[in-house]
């Protein structure tokens, strides 16, 4: 099992998670982050500090999907192990729907 970041971290960003992960297993996105799965202990202790719930185990139904754009653009993406400032517009987008197809950037972020 791995945990995985799902569409409603996309323009939400808020990287309360990266500060508590043990391993450094997350990865930034122009507006996502991503966490590796390889990388990850399955600890369990970055899903309840998203604020937007964007964090999810695998094993939850549905998120094949998502475990390989996490697998994917980790592997591409620089990593990310301090928080800073969510985008000024976060709550604005946090729990629309369709994030993916609408607002996902492949393109990586500034990492630490």
């Amino acid at each position: 099992m791995t945990y995985v970041v799902t569409d409603n971290c996309i323009r939400c960003k808020y990287m309360d998670c990266v500060e508590v992960c043990p391993v450094d297993c997350f990865y930034e996105g122009e507006n996502m982050l991503v966490i590796h799965p390889d990388e990850c202990i399955d600890c369990g202790v970055c899903e309840p500090e998203c604020p937007a719930e964007a964090i999810k185990p695998d094993t939850e139904p549905g998120l094949e999907s998502w475990l390989k754009v996490n697998a994917e653009f980790a592997k591409t993406w620089p990593n990310i192990t301090i928080k800073r400032e969510a985008p000024t517009d976060s709550k604005e987008f946090d729990g629309k729907p369709n994030k993916f197809e609408t607002y996902f950037s492949p393109k990586p972020g500034q990492g630490d």
